[in-house]
């Protein structure tokens, strides 16, 4: 499993749906890759002016990201993504 450094959160991304709600099927070339995924470990956090910034963000929780922020990795067949913190726009309640 991966370990975040530092204020670095990893992600889990989740699976696109294939048609939209209305029952169009959507192509490869069609569909973009979804900008939420799940949280799965959250690093320390970051150290500002000698002192330790904690995350806001926890493992379970789903995330909106920015799309082009992210480091992809693919550990024993699964895709996780690498982002900072400051990188995810909102948490989905």
């Amino acid at each position: 499993m991966l370990k975040p450094l530092h204020d670095n959160v990893v992600l889990k991304k989740e699976k696109s749906e294939k048609k939209t709600a209305s029952g169009i099927i959507l192509t490869a070339e069609a569909k973009e890759a979804p900008s939420f995924a799940t949280v799965v470990a959250v690093g320390p956090g970051a150290v500002v002016d000698g002192k330790l910034v904690v995350p806001t963000v926890k493992a379970g929780d789903r995330a909106v990201f920015k799309k082009y922020s992210t480091t992809e990795v693919k550990i024993e067949d699964e895709e996780y993504l690498l982002i900072a913190e400051k990188d995810i726009l909102a948490i989905l309640e």
